[in-house]
C-alpha cells in the first residue's frame, strides 16, 4: 500500500467539498481533494451543453434500456438523453430500499454542484430557535448571527442574484442584480401583496447565476440559456468546476485524485484523532492509505456518514460518531410536488427575453408570529409565469395549416408554483449499512428506512390550498390545486444522519462540524444538519464549510489538533 502524507483530505468534491478544497489551500495547506467517480473538466466535458433537443436520438427522452438501468432515476424527470454520464451507475452502487426513497447521486469530480437547481436562500434566526422553541430533537449549537457573515463570504465569491426585501424569515444577503421577473409575475405580486395587507410576498428567485461578470474567477455572466444542469461554458452558475476547484488549482496546493472510493477514516485509539483515510481505486480495485492532520467529509450528505459507519469498529460497533446512538439517525428531506398553476388572461402583446434561469419565490408565511396551524414549521413556494410554447395542445386545431401558423406563435400565458416543505427531524428516519448486500466493490450498501409523518401530511394539504389561494388573489384564473408523486429524497435536499449539537451524548458534531470521538474529523455537508428549515440548503453547507475550515487551521495552527 502506498502511504502519502498530506495537511488536510478532502472527501468528496462537490458543493460542500469544493469549498473545504478552496478554503484550506488558499490557508497554505497542502491538501489530497478525493473522488469517488471519474474528473470532468471545466467546460472540455460539457459534452451537451450547447444541444438541442433535435439533436438527441430519441428527442433527449428515456429509452427502456436507460430505465431498466436506472430504476431509481427513471421515477422522475432527473433520466433523460442530456444528463447521461452525470448520475451515478445505480447497477454498480445500488441501495436497500425499506420504505421507498429516490437517491440521486452524482459520482465525478463537482458532483451535484453541475446539476444542482442553484436556488440559494440563507436559513432565519428562526430556523435555528425552533428546535429548542418546539421542543423538537435538539437544539441548534449555533444561532444566525454566528453564520452571518460566513453567509457573506461566499455569497460575495459565489454570486448570487436577488433582490432585498427586509424580510426577517427570509434575511437579505450580499447579491448581484436580480434576474428580473417578467410582466406577469410582477403584476401578481402587487396583488398578492394589497390582498394580504403586505404579509405575503412574491419575490425575486436567490439563485447562484451571476447577472455580472467576475473576470478575476473567469466566469462571464448569465446568459439565459437555461442549460445549467448540462455544465456551463460560460462559468455563469456556481459550481465546483467553475469557482471552487480553479481557485483551489490556484494556489498550488492541491492534489485532486478521482476514482478514489474512501472505505473508511483511519483511527489512533491512542490519540483519539484520525490519522487519515483508507482508498479503493475504483479502477484497479488496489487499497491505498493517505495520511493528514485533518479530514473533511464531504461526500454528501449518506456517504459521509456512510463512511463513518464503516470506520473504527473495532472501538464503536456503530463506528466513528456513532458513541451518541444518533449517527445515521434523523434523515430529511425537502417535501413537494404539491401546488397550484392557472391561466393569466391578457398580456398578449408582451413576451420576455431569453431562457431564464430562474422564477419567483414566495417566502414562508405558515407558522410565523402569533398565528399557528395544526402542524409544526411551515414552507414556501417556487414558480414561474411564462407563455406556452410550440407544443402545447390545440384542440380546435390539429391539422394543416393553421395548426403550424398557430404554433408559430406563442399561446397564452400559464403560472405555477410548488411548495417546498420542512420535514422534521425524526430520530427513526434512518440509514444504516447492510452487510448483506454488497456494491461493485465488494463494499455494503446503505439500507434507507424513511417516510413522511403525520404534521408533513397535514402541511401539504395547507401547500395545495394556500397556493390556490395565493394564485386567485393574483388575479390568475382556472387555478388548480395540484398534488404530484413524491417520495422522500425527491427533494435531493437529503440532509441529517450526523447532526450538530451540544452534548457529545444527544449529538455526532459539535458547533464547529467536528466529530466528538475524532475533533481533527470535520463533516460540512448535509449530514451535519440539525433541522432542515423550508430553503434550499446548499447555501447554508458553503457557509458551515468556510467557518469550520477557518476554525480547524487556527485549531491546527494551535497544535490542538
Amino acid at each position: 500500500m502506498a502511504n502519502n502524507h498530506y495537511d488536510a483530505i478532502v472527501v468528496g468534491s462537490g458543493i460542500s467539498g469544493g469549498w473545504a478544497a478552496k478554503e484550506l489551500t488558499e490557508k497554505g495547506l497542502k491538501v489530497l481533494l478525493l473522488e469517488r467517480g471519474r474528473n470532468i473538466e471545466h467546460v472540455k466535458d460539457y459534452t451537451n451543453a450547447s444541444k438541442e433537443v433535435w439533436d438527441y436520438p430519441h428527442r433527449d427522452q428515456a429509452t427502456q434500456e436507460m430505465k431498466e438501468k436506472f430504476p431509481v432515476l427513471s421515477r422522475d424527470y432527473a433520466l433523460n438523453e442530456s444528463t447521461m454520464g452525470l448520475w451515478a451507475d445505480e447497477q454498480a452502487n445500488p441501495y436497500v430500499e425499506e420504505k421507498r426513497f429516490d437517491w440521486f447521486r452524482g459520482y465525478h469530480v463537482g458532483g451535484r454542484s453541475l446539476m444542482w437547481g442553484r436556488q440559494s436562500y440563507r436559513l432565519s434566526p428562526m430556523d435555528f430557535e425552533a428546535n429548542q422553541r418546539e421542543g423538537i430533537a435538539i437544539d441548534w449549537p449555533i444561532r444566525y448571527e454566528d453564520l452571518a457573515p460566513w453567509y457573506d463570504y461566499v455569497e460575495r465569491f459565489a454570486g448570487i442574484a436577488g433582490t432585498r426585501e427586509g424580510l426577517e424569515v427570509l434575511p437579505d444577503g450580499e447579491f448581484l442584480p436580480p434576474i428580473e421577473l417578467n410582466c406577469v409575475e410582477k403584476d401578481v405580486a402587487q396583488r398578492i401583496e394589497a390582498a394580504f395587507d403586505g404579509q405575503r410576498h412574491l419575490i425575486h428567485s436567490r439563485v447562484a447565476n451571476i447577472t455580472q461578470a467576475k473576470p478575476e474567477q473567469n466566469r462571464v455572466d448569465c446568459q439565459y440559456r437555461n442549460k445549467c444542469w448540462l455544465g456551463c461554458p460560460y462559468g455563469a452558475y456556481f459550481s465546483t468546476q467553475s469557482a471552487t476547484l480553479p481557485a483551489a488549482m490556484n494556489t498550488g496546493n492541491l492534489t485532486l485524485r478521482p476514482f478514489s472510493i474512501v472505505t473508511q477514516v483511519l483511527y489512533d485509539k491512542d490519540r483519539k484523532r484520525a490519522r487519515g483515510v483508507e482508498v479503493i481505486d475504483a479502477e484497479n480495485h488496489q487499497t491505498y492509505e493517505y495520511t493528514a492532520d485533518l479530514v473533511f467529509l464531504n461526500a454528501s450528505t449518506f456517504n459521509s456518514t456512510w463512511i463513518l459507519m464503516n470506520s473504527a469498529t473495532d472501538i464503536w460497533e456503530g463506528g466513528l460518531g456513532s458513541s451518541s446512538g444518533e449517527l445515521g439517525h434523523n434523515v430529511m428531506d425537502h417535501h413537494f410536488r404539491c401546488g397550484a398553476s392557472g391561466d393569466i388572461e391578457g398580456y398578449l402583446d408582451k413576451y420576455y427575453f431569453g431562457r431564464r434561469p430562474a422564477g419567483f419565490y414566495i417566502p414562508r408565511f405558515r407558522n410565523v408570529g402569533d398565528q399557528r396551524r395544526d402542524y409544526a414549521r411551515g414552507f414556501g413556494y417556487q414558480g414561474a409565469a411564462s407563455r406556452q410554447g410550440w407544443d402545447r395542445e390545440i384542440a380546435e386545431l390539429n391539422v394543416g395549416a393553421e395548426l403550424k401558423q398557430a404554433l408559430s406563435q406563442p399561446g397564452g400565458w400559464t403560472i405555477g408554483m410548488t411548495g417546498f416543505g420542512e420535514m422534521l427531524p425524526y430520530h427513526d428516519n434512518r440509514i444504516a449499512l447492510d452487510h448483506s448486500v454488497r456494491d461493485k466493490w465488494g463494499l455494503p450498501v446503505l439500507s434507507v428506512d424513511v417516510e413522511l409523518k403525520q404534521n408533513e401530511r397535514d402541511m401539504r394539504k395547507d401547500m395545495i390550498q394556500d397556493a390556490v389561494e395565493l394564485l386567485e388573489a393574483g388575479g390568475v384564473q382556472n387555478v388548480k390545486g395540484e398534488e404530484g408523486d413524491y417520495a422522500p429524497g425527491m427533494g435531493i435536499h437529503e440532509m441529517g444522519t450526523a447532526r450538530m449539537g451540544r452534548d457529545p451524548h444527544t449529538s455526532v458534531l459539535n458547533a464547529y462540524n467536528q466529530v466528538w470521538d475524532a475533533p481533527n474529523v470535520f463533516v460540512t455537508d448535509g449530514a451535519c444538519m440539525t433541522s432542515s428549515s423550508c430553503v434550499n440548503p446548499s447555501l447554508t453547507y458553503m457557509a458551515l464549510t468556510a467557518r469550520a475550515v477557518d476554525h480547524a487551521v487556527a485549531e491546527l495552527k494551535r497544535g490542538n489538533l
